[in-house]
């Protein structure tokens, strides 16, 4: 058995204190937290008592406690996008290996330097593309190298965001401002592009891509809105916050829910009565056409790969369901795979193979795993495995990758906005990979 190493984690937000952290109550003879930073003095209290981290161990900013000796094995780097690098590079010079959140940066230049100072310094960095790590998609990566369906020739792929998802995280919410955090297409789906070009085995060299901001803006407002949900009298808007955290059955605090998203909205557990306060003072509970939002709610990529086949990726913040879809077309037969956040019900996977009669095989998803929480299982299981592999529980792991690895997608995400932004002219990603 591997020796349980310390953990400094940087950064108290959603990923970092309630999914990161708490692979210590899971894994407790894996990894014991020794230090948290955040800017909030309330999460770091938090922290500390929920994961008994002495007084010692808790700074006020990620950059305190970068000024001390090294405090631990490993450092989890959560904070903001435009963060990471600052954070990491001081990090990895100290001797941290890195459990890094994705996306690596928005600027092509800080990822090529993270590249180069990992390199000198001999440190591992694990970006956060949790969607390796599901049962499902392992499943799906075991079923394509087995060549079920033949050579891959075309893939056809989606994210449905889901509308309240969109409007909680890229309309008003942290990830709302390209400017001050990274393009929708890079924050929300690098995930993606890591996650296809692993499965099928492929290399991108050429994309192209279309999206704009297409409702969340001004001049799509309804005649006569509030600024503020709770002051307007529009009746049956869908992004109505109070709807969203109050008043559902699957998001709201009325009808049970604890959880994401509504404890983004306060530090302590979400009640009622915190959760209307914060609807009135703060950033949730503003009308999602008068925000300072300017990330795109929809996009369309198209990717040429080096072997001549293609896949056309979309990203929609208009579903009823969080949801990513694909359907991979084989020389042999087609491979479809659904990953619903929402219902375990509509997760499947389903194999068609050519013939006189066409043979379809559906897989029985919920006997991969006993546990699709976080990403399809996906959060929970990526910690395990990089604990594993630094620890020396594991030689190697077939799905915890390399930094340059995870630059793949960057690159595509990279293209696309660039694309993107010059109306859908064709970019050449050997551009990004020898600049």
């Amino acid at each position: 058995m591997g020796k349980c190493l310390t953990v400094a984690i940087a950064g108290l937000g959603s990923r970092g204190k309630d999914v990161y952290a708490q692979a210590q109550k899971k894994f407790p003879g894996k990894m014991k937290i020794v230090a948290v930073a955040d800017i909030d003095p309330e999460k770091v209290e938090i922290a500390a008592k929920e994961f008994d981290v002495p007084k010692e161990g808790c700074f006020k900013s990620a950059e305190e406690m970068l000024e001390q000796d090294k405090l631990a094995d490993v450092m989890f780097i959560a904070t903001q996008d435009r963060q990471h690098v600052g954070h990491a590079i001081p990090a990895l010079r100290k001797g941290y290996h890195l459990l890094l959140e994705k996306p690596i940066s928005p600027l092509l230049a800080e990822c090529r330097e993270l590249v180069k100072v990992a390199k000198e310094c001999d440190r591992r960095v694990v970006v956060c593309h949790v969607l390796r790590y599901t049962p499902i998609y392992q499943k799906v990566k075991e079923l394509l190298d087995a060549g079920e369906i033949g050579d891959i020739v075309s893939i056809m792929a989606s994210e449905n965001v889901g509308w309240w998802h969109m409007a909680h995280s890229f309309v008003r919410g942290n990830w709302c401002n390209s400017n001050e955090t990274s393009p929708m297409i890079l924050q929300k789906c690098c995930h993606d592009m890591d996650l296809y070009l692993w499965l099928a085995g492929k290399t991108c060299d050429s994309i192209s891509s279309y999206g704009d901001t297409y409702l969340f803006k001004e001049e799509k407002a309804p005649e006569g809105c509030a600024m503020r949900c709770l002051d307007c009298k529009i009746k049956g808007c869908p992004f109505n916050a109070e709807d969203i955290y109050l008043n559902s059955e699957v998001t709201g605090v009325k009808g049970g829910n604890k959880n994401w998203p509504a404890n983004v909205l306060v530090n302590e557990e979400p009640t009622e009565e915190n959760i209307r306060e914060a609807l009135q003072e703060g950033p949730y509970g503003r009308c999602v056409y008068h925000c300072d939002n300017n990330v795109v709610d929809h996009q369309v990529v198209n990717l040429n790969m080096t072997d001549g086949t293609t896949m056309s990726f979309t990203m929609c913040g208009f579903s009823a369901s969080i949801a990513r879809y694909a359907k991979f077309h084989g020389t042999m037969g087609e491979l479809i795979v659904n990953m619903d956040g929402e219902s375990m019900e509509a997760n499947e996977i389903v194999l068609r193979k050519f013939g006189p009669v066409v043979e379809e095989t559906r897989i029985d998803v919920s006997s991969l795993s006993d546990d699709f929480s976080g990403h399809g299982g996906g959060d929970i299981k990526m910690v395990e495995e990089f604990l594993d592999v630094l620890s020396g529980e594991k030689e190697v792991s077939p799905y915890v990758t390399s930094l340059e690895v995870s630059m793949e997608s960057h690159y595509c995400a990279l293209a696309a906005e660039e694309s993107r932004v010059l109306g859908g002219q064709v970019v050449q990603l050997e551009n990004y990979r020898n600049e």
